[in-house]
């Protein structure tokens, strides 16, 4: 039976793409280096900012890293508000799903700041009853340590939440945590050898199925 959710972010609530590929590229331009396409910046995201800012770097300007993560974020925090959207029906299932007091997390491994902003940004107030980013101290996902903090905070066990995400993180993250992992089939990072769920009426009806 789920009786709790735990949403990630980039990739599964929203279309984060546009924005932080934009951001990136001008950031590598204040570094001098060369810009990447948009299908190739989606191969580096799902393993938070560090490992973004490693992957379009490459081995060959590895002592450019702090010089580009400074300039990611500077243009990000802009950046990020004209290339991010909900998709479409998510807002709508949110608010459904809320009113029907089925209690809901964000658990992303972008940077905690901008992951509150966002969520804050884009959907109404006081859907999840924890927003969380990645944060030094907590490990990242796949590692499930922070999913079990906000599913003790509900007084759930692991076996009754969902974990819904997009990528191959996010299924090791729902298996390593004992979550029923639900993966949408539109964002970065797709498993190949999983069912995955092709829209919101599918999650929906996944979740009324496992009630």
């Amino acid at each position: 039976m789920i009786r709790g959710l735990i949403f990630d972010l980039d990739g599964t609530l929203v279309d984060s793409l546009p924005g932080i590929a934009t951001a990136l590229n001008h950031a590598l331009d204040d570094v001098k280096l060369p810009n990447h396409p948009q299908d190739v910046v989606e191969t580096f995201i799902g393993d938070g900012l560090l490992k973004l800012i490693t992957r379009a770097l490459g081995p060959n300007h590895f002592k450019q890293q702090n010089e580009l993560l400074s300039a990611f974020q500077k243009h990000y925090s802009e950046d990020w508000k004209n290339g991010t959207f909900p998709y479409p029906g998510v807002t709508s299932l949110l608010e459904e799903l809320h009113q029907n007091n089925m209690p809901m997390a964000v658990l992303s491994n972008k940077p905690h700041e901008y992951t509150v902003e966002i969520v804050k940004t884009l959907f109404p107030q006081n859907l999840f009853s924890q927003v969380r980013g990645h944060q030094e101290g907590y490990p990242k996902k796949p590692d499930p340590a922070t999913a079990h903090q906000i599913i003790s905070d509900w007084d759930l066990k692991a076996e009754e939440v969902a974990y819904i995400g997009d990528s191959t993180v996010d299924l090791a993250t729902a298996r390593n945590g004992d979550m029923t992992p639900l993966i949408f089939s539109w964002g970065y990072g797709t498993p190949t050898d999983f069912p995955l769920l092709d829209s919101v009426d599918d999650l929906r009806n996944a979740i009324l199925k496992a009630r």
